[in-house]
């Protein structure tokens, strides 16, 4: 049974899809959710889900990245994942630190990679007159938001939508698509997984 370790930094929703997920034949069960915010309100959630948790505040190391990740790193060891999922985890990660985990970290980003990478991504696919949105599941690599893309999910955009509204008709999608990438990665199968297109939207 693979062991996973979840990443987050706010409220922790695909962090709970993907917990609530890896149950009966999943290869894979969580064993730890770690914020670099003790307010995170994902914090309570994973505890509610009888997931171990733990904080390392990135404040407390002003701007030693290297310190902060190798408190992190030393948190994960002691859980021993055998993945690691980035779930709305709010840091850049150095590359000793992706490269110590690499093969066996994903993340979610809500675009099309290669697409938008980084920040404000439903404003900035509204402002390019984007009549398709989505996002990606990848493995994670020193390189930020690339990597190799194993899942999609495609959206509509609508005349209605803005920003705020689109990160809403999104999120479930996410949500979906992070659980099936997960269960295929889990049992040792990368091939790419696509959603299937949503034309109309939540």
């Amino acid at each position: 049974m693979k062991r996973v370790a979840i990443l987050i930094s706010g409220g922790g929703s695909n962090m709970v899809a993907l917990a609530n997920s890896m149950t009966g034949d999943h290869a894979a069960r969580p064993v730890l959710v770690v914020s670099n915010d003790a307010a995170a309100v994902g914090l309570a959630k994973a505890r509610d889900l009888s997931i171990a948790t733990d904080v390392v505040d990135h404040r407390e190391f002003g701007k030693d990245r290297a310190a902060f990740e190798d408190v992190l790193a030393t948190k994960l060891e002691d859980a021993q994942p055998d993945i690691i999922c980035l779930a709305g985890f709010m840091r850049i990660l150095t590359e000793g630190f992706t490269a110590r985990y690499e093969g066996r970290m994903l993340n979610i980003h809500p675009s099309l990679l290669p697409k938008y990478k980084g920040l404000h991504t439903h404003q900035r696919a509204l402002d390019a007159g984007d009549d398709v949105h989505g996002c990606s599941v990848h493995e994670v690599t020193s390189a930020l938001d690339d990597g190799p893309i194993l899942g999609q999910a495609r959206i509509a955009v609508t005349a209605q939508d803005t920003a705020d509204i689109l990160a809403a008709r999104l999120l479930p999608f996410e949500h979906a698509l992070y659980v099936a990438v997960l269960r295929r990665y889990a049992a040792g199968d990368r091939r790419m997984v696509h959603l299937p297109f949503d034309p109309v939207g939540l």
